[in-house]
């Protein structure tokens, strides 16, 4: 049998189980899964300090009444902010376990934004039960089909995904800005860059009473189910095999292109879910500058999760405390940039710990190879 037919058989049995890939239980690997985010946090933290304390600032001041505001007097905001990073955390993360480097999901946010406005002004008479449901779909297949470019691009011609979705991301915005000032334009918003107020109808329900927390909540949980049922699937299977190797995966006779296809639209999709719930759930409305850099932040959530569609939805709450915290930095008198500074620092010493940590591993499995071969 050769060697492309034992593989192939390999992987065959390992897809009919539909268990993903079974691995023997590796403490050093389950420490650093655990450990590097978490240090990751902590230095990102550690180095900020050192700048506020450079700066004059008390830095123990400024983190507990970050604290203070995000997590105790005003956590429901922070909810609301994480529903967005969540959705777009998991978003990248579907692209990412398929080494797919999908950076354009700010586009793909702003692109189910523009779909669910323009269902939402179109149509604002329809029902609830219509027009709620009809905007999920144009907010995903919107989303999807600004990924589609990228996806085609990267399956077919090998052209650089990173590049391709990035470019999209400000072809996007600059979309929007013109709709807002153009056609979309309220006649009676006081020449504002808005939009008309959407429908109560095309308004997605508030689940906590007294809170700006809405449906999209709901929908982040649903989607981090979904996306964990769907590592143990078949398809599921497929991606995880190209996110490892992606010759061995054309070499085990998996179809790689129509697979990079799909998980970039399924990751648009889920990018554009994002923008739907933003809108029609928060905003009400088309406004310059609906996204703070969702799509960006995303990145950063989705690798300090370690691509874990649970631990999404936890740093999401993370880093939606910290977006949330933004009136209280300026109140206190530290500029609301700290956050993106801080982010930028978090992102450097995740990508430096990822690093690190598959040396180790590289080292490790290096000196096995070389005890076993003096044992032999």
């Amino acid at each position: 049998m050769s060697l492309k037919e034992r593989l192939g058989k390999e992987i065959d049995i390992q897809k009919s189980s539909f268990s993903g890939i079974k691995r023997p239980f590796d403490p050093l690997v389950l420490a650093i899964g655990i450990i590097s985010p978490i240090t990751a946090v902590l230095v990102g933290l550690f180095i900020t300090a050192i700048l506020l304390w450079a700066s004059g600032k008390d830095a123990s001041f400024v983190f507990g009444e970050i604290f203070r505001s995000a997590f105790v007097e005003n956590f429901s905001e922070t909810v609301v902010k994480a529903i967005p990073l969540a959705l777009t955390g998991l978003a990248v993360a579907i692209a990412f376990r398929v080494r797919l480097w999908n950076i354009g999901a700010e586009g793909q946010f702003y692109a189910g934004v523009l779909a669910a406005t323009a269902l939402a002004l179109g149509f604002p008479t329809l029902p609830a039960w219509v027009i709620i449901p009809a905007m999920l779909l144009a907010g995903m297949l919107g989303g999807a089909l600004w990924a589609l470019l990228p996806a085609i691009l990267r399956a077919w011609l090998e052209v650089n995904e990173i590049i391709s979705s990035l470019m999209l991301n400000y072809v996007a915005v600059l979309l929007a800005d013109y709709f807002i000032f153009g056609p979309w334009r309220d006649p009676k918003g006081f020449n504002f860059p808005v939009t008309a107020t959407f429908s109560d109808s095309a308004r997605l329900p508030i689940i906590v009473e007294g809170t700006r927390i809405h449906f999209g909540l709901i929908l982040a949980l649903v989607v981090a189910t979904l996306l964990w049922l769907l590592g143990r699937t078949r398809w599921g299977f497929e991606l995880k095999v190209m996110g490892d190797n992606l010759n061995t995966a054309r070499y085990a006779g998996i179809k790689v292109t129509r697979n990079i296809i799909f998980a970039f639209l399924l990751s648009g999709a889920v990018a554009g879910l994002a923008g739907m719930s933003e809108v029609t759930g928060v905003a009400g409305r088309l406004q310059q500058g609906i996204s703070p850099g969702y799509g960006y932040t995303a990145i950063i959530v989705a690798w300090l999760a370690r691509l874990n569609s649970w631990s999404i939805l936890l740093v999401a709450v993370l880093f939606g405390g910290l977006l949330a915290s933004g009136f209280t930095m300026q109140r206190i008198g530290v500029p609301s940039g700290l956050v993106t500074m801080l982010q930028g620092i978090i992102l450097f010493c995740v990508l430096a710990g990822e690093s690190l940590s598959r040396r180790l591993l590289y080292l490790r499995a290096l000196r096995r190879n070389n005890e076993k071969k003096g044992q032999e």
